[in-house]
């Protein structure tokens, strides 16, 4: 909805401070204008930008980002904490198939795994709350500093950047910085490093364009960079090969979910073995996907495993994680008392929301707000057992953006925040997007149901009291 005043919100006061002053100067041209010119962003995002950015006040962000390092810690932990150390057994507990669970144990034993994921977020009016954590190296958002460029050539913007001592990070830096660190062992020291991005033939027919500009930006961090998919590696005297150059490394955009047809996994078989060999880096190794399972966090949740955790990690999964628990015939409500869960999701039907594990891009959810009855309870039952989780209901609150007409626009946002690996005089916060709707009742606030999307710039506490 449009109001002629912004409202006062509950956490963005950088944001209604910068509603205030398009408000007193009246601006005019368009704040996504740079952003609708751009091909690279148009080919991510066609025409569907907010007029404005979302702003993070730094102690804010940096609590945050804290958080998020704690949570990635016990996902990591999981084998060593629950599974007697094996990754094998974690793979299966998650619902993996034994290929992809083959597949993601043989590279868990090469190289390293740092830091790199994207944490979906909703902001409940209290706090952040972790709906998914994408650990991956699949993740997109390497144009995200693109649009805060773009967004910082509407003058009004620029000026209240500026005036505030706002900054954003360069994501796409953050993901090669990572990659540097991970494939030390695989990165020339006397030329630059060839590095492939990779997915399967099947996905790169739908995405190459996208995974094109993509290698063609890698040239801005010293990296010459190939567009390719998994067929068109070669392997001459067991060095991959594309496009005539041999590759030190392979940043992967296929997922273990694309690895069940057996021409994908035939053409994985001797990339594996390069990397097993040392003549490949792989980034990021196969196993980052057992993390960011959604699975994982229902482990992190349930009840049953507090005992895993000391007071502090207790303290963070408790501020970050709805309750979420497998879809299993008994479980713990959010207060901890075990239930029969079929009768718990019908009864509490309005504020669950169904999710598949080994899913990817929002496919599978079911938001039982918008099905009837017969449905939802078809779908928890269908479910039961298998590879679904059920989540509490997170219900974002609004936040002012600009509407283009000098007044502003209540959105509810789903925050994208990556992640990296820390470096000396760096937490690891990687920069981010955000994707914004003006219905309160979107079963998830996504590109597929219609989000807008947006930049992230964080800073300003200097000015925390001028902001109120």
């Amino acid at each position: 909805m449009t109001t002629t005043s912004p409202p006062t919100p509950p956490r963005s006061r950088l944001g209604h401070a910068y509603g205030e002053q398009l408000a007193r100067n009246a601006p005019t041209g368009h704040p996504a204008a740079a952003a609708l010119e751009s091909a690279t962003l148009r080919l991510a995002y066609q025409d569907r930008f907010l007029n404005g950015p979302a702003f993070l006040r730094e102690s804010e962000l940096r609590t945050l980002v804290g958080d998020l390092h704690t949570v990635y810690g016990l996902l990591r932990s999981l084998p060593e904490r629950g599974f007697d150390g094996s990754i094998t057994a974690l793979a299966a507990a998650v619902g993996l198939d034994p290929l992809q669970s083959a597949l993601i144990t043989r590279s868990a034993r090469t190289g390293s795994l740092l830091p790199l994921g994207r944490a979906d977020l909703y902001h409940d009016g209290t706090g952040f709350k972790l709906l998914e954590f994408n650990i991956t190296s699949a993740l997109g958002g390497f144009e995200n500093a693109d649009i805060n460029r773009a967004m910082l050539t509407y003058p009004p913007l620029e000026e209240f950047v500026r005036s505030h001592g706002l900054r954003y990070e360069d994501t796409l830096g953050h993901m090669v910085r990572t990659m540097y660190a991970e494939c030390a062992a695989n990165i020339p020291a006397d030329r630059a490093p060839v590095v492939a991005v990779v997915d399967t033939v099947e996905n790169f027919a739908v995405v190459g364009p996208r995974l094109r500009v993509f290698a063609e930006k890698l040239a801005d961090y010293g990296v010459e960079g190939i567009a390719c998919d998994l067929g068109e590696i070669t392997y001459p005297n067991g060095r991959p090969t594309a496009s005539g150059r041999t590759v030190d490394v392979v940043f992967r955009y296929f997922l273990p979910e694309d690895l069940t047809d057996p021409t994908a996994a035939a053409q994985l078989e001797p990339l594996l073995t390069a990397v097993e060999q040392g003549r490949l880096g792989l980034f990021s190794r196969l196993d980052a996907e057992l993390y960011g399972n959604k699975g994982t966090l229902a482990m992190l949740s349930d009840e049953r495993y507090r005992d895993r955790y000391d007071a502090a990690e207790l303290a963070c999964l408790d501020r970050l994680l709805p309750w979420t628990r497998y879809v299993r015939p008994h479980a713990t409500d959010p207060g901890g008392t075990r239930v029969d869960l079929l009768p718990h999701a019908l009864g509490h039907q309005h504020e669950l929301i169904l999710k598949p594990t080994l899913l990817h891009g929002g496919n599978g959810i079911i938001a039982g707000w918008q099905v009837d009855p017969a449905e939802w309870e078809s779908r928890v039952a269908s479910a039961m057992n298998g590879p679904f989780v059920l989540q509490r209901r997170v219900r974002p609150a609004a936040e002012p953006f600009p509407d283009g007409t000098g007044g502003v626009r209540e959105l509810f946002l789903n925050w994208g925040l990556y992640l990296g690996a820390r470096g000396a005089e760096d937490d690891g916060y990687a920069g981010g997007f955000v994707r914004g709707s003006d219905d309160p009742g979107v079963g998830v606030v996504s590109m597929g149901s219609g989000a807008t999307v947006g930049c992230v710039f964080h800073g300003g506490e200097v000015h925390s009291k001028i902001l109120g």
